[in-house]
């Protein structure tokens, strides 16, 4: 039985991550940090691989800011593959806190890359690191790709030019299987409400059911790549099984703006999003970023792994998905 650990297993892609994993019969430990509140909704529906006869499912308190914490774990668990998908990851809030997002999103993977070096375990463990397409920034290239110049317009994207950087200089100077995923703006019903998708869907849901009136938004001009997280995942996870490590863009190869993604989600529900949208600038960003469009041709070729669901379906199923669950609550 293979054994993975995860970071940021709470999170959105930790959750679809977990579930993948346990569907191939893996043994899943994931990190938490210890909270005075839960922060489990998204993995609750897989407590049954935390108890009993399938337990296959551990959680265990850490954090990326301690570094003791991480190599006692990797030194006791021996895990055969490694995903570091924790980080302070919302861009516009790293512009407010921008020391603790270089702490965790940037030096967090340092720790673990020591950790993996100290722990003894470089020479067993596959180890994933989660690059961003805001690495590219002010894009030098359309559409963006694994050679494309990187150009970071935010402390968020600085901070993972320097965790992507490490990866592969830990890989070249220790031998360590490690890859970076340069993952494109993936979303899912599970997408923090923080997130301008996930704001926009339950937004339209909530406006529906006649719980909300209003939408305040910042930039509705830039332009995003996005896919379906649960698709993303499972690109993550073929990386680790390829011969060699490398670095992969996951992406759609198709651009659209917020309205456009504003449109599908109102459209679902029946309204115009012109009558409830609002101008906020406190939701803009000191330093945009205007244009994004990854190529994922690399991965399909290497990997096998292309994206199923485009932006039209990935804004009506999280609608779907949203006023179902508010219609239940």
């Amino acid at each position: 039985m293979k054994k993975a650990f995860i970071t940021g297993i709470t999170g959105q892609d930790g959750s679809y991550l977990t579930e993948l994993l346990l569907a191939k019969g893996y043994e899943v430990h994931g990190l938490v940090r210890r909270a005075s509140t839960m922060n489990r909704g998204r993995i609750d529906h897989l407590q049954s691989y935390e108890h009993g006869p399938e337990k296959r499912l551990f959680l265990h308190y850490g954090d990326l800011a301690d570094s003791v914490s991480l190599v006692k774990l990797l030194y006791a668990l021996q895990p055969d593959e490694l995903y570091n998908l924790a980080a302070q990851s919302h861009v516009r809030v790293s512009f407010d806190i921008p020391e603790y997002t270089a702490d965790i999103t940037g030096v967090g993977a340092a720790r673990i890359l020591e950790a993996i070096i100290e722990s003894g375990i470089g020479k067993k463990v596959r180890f994933y690191q989660a690059s961003s397409s805001e690495m590219f920034g002010k894009v030098q290239e359309v559409p963006q790709r694994e050679t494309t110049s990187l150009y970071p317009r935010s402390p968020y994207g600085c901070a993972k030019v320097f965790a992507h950087f490490l990866t592969i200089n830990y890989r070249e100077s220790y031998d360590l299987f490690a890859c970076s995923g340069i993952l494109f703006n993936h979303e899912s019903p599970r997408r923090g409400e923080s997130f301008v998708t996930r704001k926009i869907t339950l937004a339209a849901a909530r406006i529906k059911l006649g719980l909300q009136k209003d939408l305040y938004l910042g930039n509705l001009d830039s332009k995003r790549d996005w896919g379906y997280a649960k698709e993303y995942v499972e690109g993550m996870w073929l990386m680790l099984q390829q011969e060699k490590p490398d670095d992969y863009v996951l992406a759609t190869n198709e651009t659209h703006t917020i309205r456009a993604f504003l449109d599908a989600a109102f459209n679902r529900v029946n309204l115009d999003w012109h009558d409830y949208v609002k101008f906020d600038d406190r939701h803009l960003r000191p330093a945009e970023v205007d244009l994004l469009i990854g190529d994922y041709a690399k991965a399909q070729a290497q990997l096998g792994w292309e994206p199923k669901t485009r932006m039209k379906a990935l804004a009506e199923l999280m609608v779907d998905a949203d006023l179902a669950a508010l219609s239940k609550a």
